[in-house]
């Protein structure tokens, strides 16, 4: 689903969407309000997600798409890098942060990672979230640990490599585990750590110090 208040940015990312034969788009929104409307009439895979909009917001739609039956996972695709946009979108639980200068092989790129239960960042956007964590880090180590503190062994070394940027697949090389068998750690550790999504696991993470010195989540990385 692709979500602007543009109707000529619609077009031109459908226009884009249909030159990859993996990804039929079902539906266009011009606001949040119509976004939560569809998502509960289709069943949406990929929501890629505006912020500055009439009616409900990118970041409020957001946090409401998280409440309808089956969630889509969410990219917000916006023309700006703002602060405030970065860590408010990925905290209502976006999986992704793009900004509208991405390459179009990049926005197929993440549309397809998100997809499969990755994330993406703009390196911008990326950039951004290092350094305030950066900042943030001692305050927030504490509390972060207590919640690693839930983790099985396993779980953690998953965490580990999940936070430095590894797919399903990396993990399950690096671990000699199967593929399905880290998706379920990885759905356990989301459930222990209280979190949405791989991208504030990894942050998580890095907070604890459990990745030490590492970016809470690489530029560009799934």
């Amino acid at each position: 689903m692709i979500v602007d208040d543009d109707a000529l940015v619609r077009l031109g990312l459908a226009d884009l969407l249909d030159t990859d034969p993996g990804i039929e788009v079902v539906a266009q929104a011009a606001d949040g309000v119509q976004a939560v409307e569809l998502a509960t009439a289709h069943r949406i895979d990929v929501a890629l997600m505006d912020v500055r909009m009439p009616r409900m917001d990118g970041i409020t739609a957001i946090g409401t798409l998280r409440t309808v039956a089956h969630p889509p996972r969410i990219i917000t695709l916006t023309t700006f890098d703002l602060d405030e946009y970065v860590y408010d979108a990925l905290a209502a639980g976006a999986d992704g942060f793009l900004l509208k200068d991405t390459d179009p092989a990049d926005i197929l790129r993440a549309i397809h990672l998100v997809a499969a239960g990755s994330a993406m960042l703009h390196p911008a956007a990326a950039r951004r979230l290092i350094d305030r964590y950066h900042h943030t880090a001692r305050a927030a180590t504490s509390a972060a640990q207590q919640r690693i503190d839930r983790l099985t062994p396993r779980e953690r070394d998953v965490l580990a490599l999940l936070a430095e940027g590894g797919t399903n697949a990396d993990i399950a090389a690096a671990l000699g585990m199967r593929e399905s068998t880290v998706k379920a750690h990885v759905s356990r550790i989301l459930t222990a750590l209280d979190v949405t999504n791989r991208v504030q696991a990894a942050l998580l993470a890095r907070d604890a110090g459990a990745v030490p010195g590492a970016d809470p989540y690489p530029p560009g990385a799934a």
